[in-house]
C-alpha cells in the first residue's frame, strides 16, 4: 500500500435516526470513498467515531500528495456537490478540521 503523505479529517454531528445511512456513505467503501478513488492519488478513507458523543464522527481521507486532492476537486467539481447534496440530511452539522502532512522520520 502506498504511504499517505496527506490527510483532510472532516468531523460530523450526525441525525440519530441517520447511523447506518451516515456509516455506509461515509466508511471506506461508501459514497465518498466511491467518488474519491476517481482521483489520481488517492489512497484511503477511515471513519471513526466518537466514544464519548457517539453522535460525532471524523473521516480521514488518505491522499498521496495535496496536489492530488486539489486536482480531483477541481475535476470532479460537480460529482462532488452531487454527493455532498445526496448526503446532506444525515447531518447536524459539519466542518472541515483540517489538512494535514505527514511527518516521515529517518528510515
Amino acid at each position: 500500500m502506498r504511504d499517505a503523505k496527506f490527510v483532510v479529517i472532516w468531523e460530523f454531528l450526525i441525525r440519530k435516526s441517520a447511523r447506518r445511512k451516515f456509516e455506509k456513505a461515509y466508511g471506506p467503501d461508501g459514497l465518498w470513498a466511491t467518488l474519491f478513488r476517481a482521483g489520481a492519488g488517492y489512497i484511503r478513507t477511515e471513519l471513526i467515531r466518537d466514544r464519548e458523543t457517539p453522535d460525532r464522527y471524523l473521516t480521514l481521507d488518505f491522499w498521496a500528495a495535496r496536489s492530488d486532492y486539489e486536482r480531483f476537486k477541481k475535476q470532479k467539481r460537480a460529482e462532488y456537490e452531487k454527493v455532498d447534496q445526496r448526503c446532506e440530511s444525515l447531518t447536524r452539522d459539519e466542518r472541515e478540521i483540517g489538512q494535514f502532512t505527514a511527518i516521515r522520520g529517518k528510515r
